[in-house]
């Protein structure tokens, strides 16, 4: 089984910052695609940032005030909030997709989500 555990959300004002991290563990042999969603209460869930080998993507709304990166050696990716805005209110949500051995086909797990509020 594989286990994402998030954490460093919370409430900041606008225009603070805030880096949130998402840990993987378990029975991991490798880790393909990691990434952040959002969902805001009404919302449905939207792709934040996402990292692969060589790659990233952003949605539009956080490019340029949002930095994704990844430190494979722990199997932990992070996300780097700045200029944040109450419309980045949401709680984020880690996804990843790892392979748990070298025969089986990449599986798809969601960590349990972390809040992260914006006052105006």
């Amino acid at each position: 089984q594989v286990q994402l555990v998030e954490s460093g959300g919370g409430l900041v004002r606008a225009g603070g910052s805030l880096r949130l991290s998402c840990s993987a563990s378990g029975s991991i042999f490798a880790i393909n695609a990691m990434g952040w969603y959002r969902q805001a209460p009404g919302k449905q869930r939207e792709l934040v940032a996402s990292t692969t080998t060589g790659d990233t993507n952003y949605a539009d709304s956080v490019k340029g005030r949002f930095t994704i990166s990844r430190d494979n050696a722990k199997n932990t990716v992070y996300l780097q909030m700045i200029s944040l805005k109450p419309e980045d209110t949401a709680v984020y949500y880690c996804n990843a997709d790892v392979q748990r051995s070298r025969y089986r086909m990449p599986e798809n797990y969601w960590g349990q989500g972390t809040q992260v509020t914006v006052s105006s």
